[in-house]
């Protein structure tokens, strides 16, 4: 089968990191300038389209035949543009991304950084950030420039000649990328699911725009009457500065070293008077409610619908999708009885009266985000999400009999851990009993090697529980739960083996193997998740832990720690990922249109009367042949409007 590479440079006049490949494309203004391509070992040739050549009709039948395989870093970029180009849809059947491919060996998720850590002969020009904001977003008007607001070819001619090298060299790397690491290549299964991620993305989701507009209205006169308030009470020029604030503060007898939102939080509490009501303010000026509303405007396509919302394998750790744009993976949850009454009074600009009968503007904003989104005419969305997935999978992969007869009966792993825990019948615990929630944070905290630190972080202390109680709760955690403490440990030993000993290790349905300079544990499902460049150190617990090279904190390669539990924590994650990417071929299968998922939960567009809920969740429920055994749960509701149930 041959294969086609592809890389191309484009111009449009909207912000291509801001609004997504979608929205861009969508602009009057778009256009590809130059189109780079090789079949094979082939030399890589450039088509210059801003200069007047075109597409060779070769080219054109291979990009339209789904015989012929095409690749590109990101080639959802690459084939979003061509569809436009084109004027036609381009299926992602025979389309592989090299950015993926590279991804899921835990490498970087950029051409540039996977080329320097490769190290390979062929890297990416660095002229290149230069040349793209020279010809491929607006310039601005000057006198120098004639009051030109764009850069053609013939502005700088000899640009132009580098930035068609740049093309090229792209096309080049591309293809040193994806020979330097042809041994692993994507798997059937997963290019399944990619392909079926790009269906999503490309169908989008349609938003209500006028919820939207109105939302963001609202926050502009809730903002500006807040900041007239803060004016009148303090008789600051500008109640929003730091520096007149504190001093404000100061001579009303309070000093701070900060303003941070948790100081403020704390500190009105404490207050009364005038310094709560200022500070009650300040929190209300802060509040970052419309954020996402802007977002989405931004992404909006013409059709009202905003795609490319997830990135496949984004999180190159365990292969879980990345949200983007709108960033759906961190949604404010809604709580608000009043969620329909609250979103009619925004979406019909009846603010006052919005004010009189909710507490906090902003906070109403903040909850109405997800209502935004919305199912076309005629139809609904059905919401089913996996119940307590990574409790389930943790379990399951460690054996732990009681915790799984929970899961395979009434499911209610709250109660039942802290019936484990404290040895009370699992009757005597309510849902507000004090011991619940000592059950609850443990599960929480404690699943993956977390100690007092981690119930802490968790908000242990807010919940009530006394700071002597915390390693009380992670002992009597651990007890309870032998098996998931082994299975930390076990996995621990295992890759250390295999790091030590450049050999095969195997430990609780998982396998760890040394391989080329990578770590690689295979999953249930028999995905492999990647670990560059491992060695053995000693760690912060001063024993010899094992260290690898990734993307950390800093988001920059660098060396990273783990051990056993975090080990786990990877495996846990990643299973209940491939979880939900079976259950969304499955229900794709079944014929559902699914618009986003967001973590364990799947919302399909239906229409009305149409689909069942049920079917949905029935078949999210069926454990795949690689996890017999393991009791999967789905639950779910049918909703006009996307929210939590």
């Amino acid at each position: 089968m041959r294969t086609l590479a592809i890389d191309i440079e484009t111009f449009s006049d909207v912000d291509l990191q801001k609004s997504g490949v979608y929205a861009y494309t969508a602009s009057p203004y778009f256009e590809i300038l130059l189109f780079a391509y090789a079949f094979d070992e082939d030399e890589v040739e450039v088509v210059d389209l801003a200069s007047g050549e075109d597409l060779p009709d070769e080219i054109v039948a291979a990009i339209i035949d789904e015989s012929i395989i095409k690749t590109a870093f990101n080639a959802q970029f690459e084939r979003t543009c061509l569809s436009k180009h084109l004027d036609q849809t381009l299926s992602p059947n025979s389309w592989q991304c090299t950015a993926v491919q590279s991804a899921s060996l835990g490498l970087p998720l950029s051409l540039e950084g996977v080329a320097q850590v490769l190290g390979l002969t062929e890297q990416k020009m660095k002229e290149g950030k230069d040349l793209i904001r020279y010809f491929s977003i607006p310039c601005k008007a000057t006198k120098t420039n004639r009051q030109r607001t764009r850069n053609y070819p013939h502005h700088a001619v000899d640009k132009w000649e580098t930035f068609k090298s740049y093309c090229r060299r792209d096309v080049e790397v591309e293809r040193a990328i994806r020979k330097k690491i042809e041994k692993y290549p994507v798997s059937d299964s997963e290019q399944k699911v990619y392909i079926l991620d790009q269906q999503i993305n490309d169908r989008g989701v349609l938003v209500d725009m006028k919820l939207v507009r109105k939302a963001m209205e609202c926050d502009r006169l809730h903002k500006e009457d807040t900041f007239s308030k803060a004016q009148e009470l303090t008789g600051l020029e500008n109640p929003n500065s730091v520096a007149q604030l504190k001093e404000w503060l100061l001579e009303n007898g309070v000093e701070v070293d900060s303003l941070t939102k948790k100081t403020v939080t704390d500190l009105a509490k404490e207050s009364d008077g005038e310094v709560e009501r200022l500070l009650n303010l300040r929190l209300q000026l802060a509040k970052t409610s419309i954020k996402k509303y802007e977002a989405i405007e931004r992404a909006v396509c013409p059709d009202i619908r905003v795609r490319g919302l997830l990135q496949f394998y984004g999180a190159n750790r365990t292969g879980r999708w990345a949200g983007r744009l709108v960033q759906v993976q961190n949604l404010p949850q809604n709580h608000l009885k009043d969620l329909t009454l609250a979103r009619n009074l925004v979406r019909n600009g009846d603010f006052s009266t919005l004010e009189i009968l909710f507490e906090s503007v902003p906070h109403v904003l903040s909850e109405l985000i997800r209502t935004a989104f919305i199912p076309k005419p005629n139809h609904q969305f059905l919401v089913a999400d996996f119940s307590a997935i990574e409790a389930r999978v943790i379990a399951w992969l460690a054996g732990e009999k009681w915790r799984m007869d929970v899961f395979a009966t009434h499911g209610k792993i709250y109660e039942a851990s802290a019936s484990q825990m404290f040895k009370v019948p699992i009757e005597e615990i309510t849902k507000t009993s004090p011991l619940r929630q000592k059950g609850k944070i443990s599960e929480l905290a404690l699943g993956y090697g977390g100690s007092v630190g981690a119930l802490t972080a968790m908000g242990a202390l807010d919940m009530g529980v006394e700071e002597e109680e915390l390693q009380g709760l992670v002992t009597a955690w651990r007890q309870a739960n032998p098996n998931i403490t082994k299975l930390w440990w076990d996995i621990d030993k295992a890759a250390l083996k295999a790091v030590k000993e450049r050999t095969a290790t195997v430990a609780h349905k998982i396998k760890i193997h040394y391989e080329s300079g990578i770590l690689f544990i295979t999953l249930p499902s028999g995905r492999k998740l990647s670990y560059i460049k491992p060695r053995i150190e000693m760690n912060k617990f001063g024993r010899e832990g094992i260290t690898y090279e990734g993307i950390g904190t800093t988001k920059k390669w660098e060396r990273i720690e783990t051990y056993g539990p975090k080990l786990v924590e990877n495996i846990v994650q990643a299973t209940a990922r491939d979880l939900l990417a079976e259950a969304m071929l499955r229900v794709a299968d079944k014929g559902y249109d699914i618009v986003m998922h967001v973590h364990d939960e799947i919302v399909v567009e239906s229409e009305v009367e149409q689909g069942s809920l049920k079917e949905v969740c029935d078949v999210m429920a069926i454990p795949p042949t690689w996890a017999e055994g393991l009791p999967l749960r789905a639950d779910g509701f049918e909703c006009e409007y996307y929210r939590k149930d």
